[in-house]
């Protein structure tokens, strides 16, 4: 096994990814299988949405938890993201049901999203379309 010296203290190198890694006593200690299935799960949750054809930024995962959206519902979002795209816009603001999301139709990425009673008296910039479905 190799080491690597970082201000002053030896650190072993190799098996990145934290598969196997060495206690105090220079032990080799396994991760636990839940730990990975915990993580794995989460990985697949969030890249659900990425077969859709988009991303969901943490921000707008963190507001839109509490919105029970369907399949349907996220299909309504990227056929709006497709209609953005076909006029050429580069950041859009989509309402839909009691919601103001925002995206980038560039990165294909959901930036916000903002529920009625929160947009009142918002202003919102840098947006140049507005798609209403």
């Amino acid at each position: 096994m190799s080491y690597r010296i970082i201000n002053g203290k030896a650190y072993p190198i190799g098996n990145i990814g934290g598969i196997n890694s060495l206690t105090k006593d220079n032990t080799v200690k396994e991760n636990n299988k839940d730990n990975f299935k915990k993580l794995l799960e989460k990985e697949i949750e969030k890249k659900s949405f990425s077969d859709e054809g988009y991303k969901i930024s943490n921000h707008a995962a963190e507001r839109l938890k509490d919105v029970n959206f369907t399949k349907e519902d996220y299909t309504s979002l990227q056929n709006g993201l497709d209609k953005a795209k076909e006029k050429g816009s580069k950041n859009t603001l989509m309402l839909y049901k009691n919601m103001a999301i925002i995206a980038s139709v560039e990165n294909k990425t959901i930036i916000t999203a903002v529920d009625k009673q929160r947009a009142k008296e918002n202003v919102f910039t840098n947006i140049d379309s507005v798609v209403i479905l």
